[in-house]
């Protein structure tokens, strides 16, 4: 537990520039303070205090603006920076090296009991405001956009963005996320870590796809006044 504590304290230094200190860190980041939370009330949850855990959780909320159910499994080294609005579920799995962003959503989408959360592989990022929905896998190294509304599975190193979610990029050339990416996409990489979960030249595929009706609308339009000429 003190092992995981400390790597959940020392990760915000590699993640966040505006970390100063230890005294910082401890004493001004909300999203430490509700990892430190859950970590005691998730003990307390697998070995049946669950009143307690729920108690102490919802006090965490009150404390942090970060409501973090103490069912919910959390790897290591995880950061939330800025925090206000995060929701985790009670059956959300999230891996090692996870960062999420302000207003993240990790929900589900039916109250049948069982698995109704979404489980996040290992060096995702998920960006502000995004909402993740359902009982299935957001893969390793998958980067979501703001507000992105996410409602199907994820293949590891996609990048997805808009509402509802689609994929823009793939990392490293993965062939299952290339599958799923138009053709004029599939070339793009996304190398980088990407504050926020998206890249600055991601484009939404929506306007994309309004932008690319609108040529063929002007070519046929072009076509039809040559025939026109043509008649006359």
């Amino acid at each position: 537990m003190w092992k995981l504590l400390k790597e959940d304290v020392s990760c915000v230094f590699e993640r966040d520039p505006a970390a100063r200190n230890l005294l910082d860190v401890l004493t001004c980041y909300s999203g430490v303070h509700a990892i430190l939370f859950h970590r005691c009330n998730h003990w307390l949850w697998k070995r049946g205090f669950r009143w307690p855990a729920r108690f102490l959780g919802n006090m965490a909320r009150w404390l942090t603006g970060i409501e973090i159910h103490p069912g919910a499994t959390i790897g290591r080294r995880f950061f939330v920076d800025h925090g206000t609005g995060v929701v985790i579920g009670e059956t959300a799995e999230i891996g090692d090296d996870v960062t999420l962003y302000q207003g993240v959503t990790l929900g589900g989408r039916t109250l049948s009991e069982g698995k109704r959360h979404p489980t996040l592989g290992n060096n995702v990022v998920v960006g502000a405001g995004a909402k993740i929905l359902g009982p299935f896998i957001v893969a390793d190294d998958a980067r979501i956009g703001s507000n992105a509304v996410v409602l199907e599975p994820v293949p590891a190193g996609a990048t997805v963005v808009g509402v509802p979610g689609k994929i823009v990029r793939c990392k490293n050339n993965n062939e299952k996320c290339l599958e799923l990416v138009r053709e004029k996409q599939a070339s793009m990489l996304d190398p980088a870590f990407d504050a926020y979960g998206v890249a600055g030249e991601t484009d939404d595929p929506m306007d994309s796809a309004v932008e690319l009706l609108q040529q063929q609308v002007a070519e046929l339009r072009a076509e039809l006044d040559q025939l026109r000429k043509k008649a006359s």
